[in-house]
């Protein structure tokens, strides 16, 4: 059976417009002052340069053309594979971000939370997979009656459990709602994260939104992320073993009657490590009769990274499948302002600016004088609050007033340091947009 054509999902553009004509005030740090009581529009169409405008660092930014660059990449392997593509939007809460996805392809967003889910519902996101289980009761309100007022937004969210079937169920009738709300049975593995722990336990939930007269089981969904931290030969195979339990469990479903009458069979997994994996796996024919839309959910492909990212994805720094490796997209600048010492300087930058869950930041640039060139022999070895501490390998790696490049690791915990984060272009120092996070 052919795959029916893949429609990019949307959102509302006059919402972004709204949202591009709030006025900068002290709330958005890192932004100069000159900027105050201007629009977002009118701030980013001044062309400002970072380093000479007033800027305060610390700052993270966003590099255009990398953007651009990591957009066209994961919309052409998409294609080239047949998934269709709703990337984790809680990476980013940007809106403008959606929207650029959206015009390279997405079929719709993910979200994690039913308060993530509101927010893109202000912005009009038309499809939205919700990669969690929903069993509050005034969420599920709220979303039944929003699935009323708009007969066109596509929703689908998870179920791991009989008794998250029986919450669920419990909420939307005592509300009356009309439509049906969508649901993937989650598969898990013991030990890891969310999802039902085998195959039997899975059925089960099955048969229990099948006895729901509110629910509508539409498909299977996992995140193969949990299976493994690592892409050594037995992490990927294990993430291999596991996608091939989730397509088992999706061809059972049909087999035994609890997919008929859908119209599009979701199968979905692909965070931003293994979805070479899920291409691969998920990507093979399908049964006939069974009409399978494959989702990859990968999200932090958009701006990659320096470190956990460029080390796990299929298209970093050691690529595991053919295409254009993907880019570092975000950088962060902090300020040296202290050394007390001739191998210890400090930076004006912590815990509440940079991403440390994972890795720490990388000292990769240095500006003096008004040129920006590379830093070596410079590590960030420790993160208080608001300080970061360099290790110096010699004594002239650094001086007080200059400041330091830093590369990333994991952008899920670097947006929301700042609710808006300049753009650069190529030059890396002019400004070309400024994006808006709400976290």
């Amino acid at each position: 059976m052919s795959q029916a054509p893949i429609t990019p999902g949307r959102l509302d553009q006059a919402a972004i417009d709204a949202l591009l004509a709030e006025r900068i005030d002290w709330r958005f740090k890192g932004l100069p002052a000159a900027l105050s009581g201007l629009s977002i529009r009118d701030a980013r169409d001044r062309g400002l340069n970072l380093f000479r405008d007033g800027f305060l660092p610390p700052i993270t930014v966003l590099d255009e053309p990398a953007l651009t660059h990591n957009l066209t990449t994961m919309a052409d392997l998409c294609a080239r594979h047949g998934f269709a593509h709703a990337p984790h939007g809680k990476t980013t809460m940007a809106p403008q971000l959606f929207a650029k996805q959206f015009e390279h392809g997405a079929w719709g967003q993910t979200t994690a939370n039913a308060s993530q889910l509101r927010i893109y519902r202000a912005f009009g996101v038309s499809r939205i997979i919700l990669a969690n289980q929903l069993v509050d009761a005034a969420a599920l309100g709220w979303l039944a009656a929003e699935l009323d007022r708009d007969p066109e937004f596509e929703f689908v969210c998870w179920v791991d459990t009989e008794r998250a079937v029986e919450l669920m169920t419990e909420a939307l009738r005592a509300v009356a709602a009309t439509r049906p709300v969508d649901v993937l049975v989650e598969l898990g593995l013991p030990g890891g994260r969310t999802g039902a722990r085998d195959h039997t336990a899975a059925l089960k939930v099955a048969e229990a939104v099948a006895a729901s007269p509110v629910l509508r089981l539409t498909g299977v969904g996992s995140y193969e992320g949990s299976v493994s931290g690592d892409a050594s030969a037995d992490g990927l195979a294990a993430v291999h073993a596991h996608l091939a339990d989730l397509r088992a469990l999706a061809i059972d479903l049909g087999e035994r009657g609890h997919l008929d009458g859908v119209e599009q069979v979701i199968v979905t997994a692909g965070g931003s490590s293994f979805f070479d994996q899920v291409v691969d796996v998920l990507g093979e024919p399908w049964p006939d009769g069974l009409p399978v839309l494959p989702i990859l959910r990968s999200g932090a492909y958009l701006t990659h990274d320096h470190g956990f990212y460029d080390r796990m994805s299929p298209l970093g720094s050691a690529p595991r499948i053919d295409g254009a490796p993907l880019r570092s997209a975000v950088r962060s600048w902090a300020q040296v302002t202290s050394r007390p010492e001739p191998r210890l300087a400090f930076m004006t930058a912590g815990k509440r600016d940079l991403p440390y869950d994972i890795d720490l930041p990388t000292a990769e640039l240095r500006r003096s004088g008004g040129e920006t060139t590379p830093l070596t022999g410079c590590t960030v070895t420790s993160l208080n609050d608001q300080h970061g501490f360099l290790k110096l390998d010699t004594d002239a790696a650094v001086e007080v007033g200059d400041w330091v490049g830093l590369g990333l690791s994991h952008p899920c915990t670097t947006f929301d340091k700042f609710p808006l984060l300049p753009v650069v272009g190529a030059d890396g120092e002019t400004v070309v947009d400024l994006i808006r996070t709400y976290f």
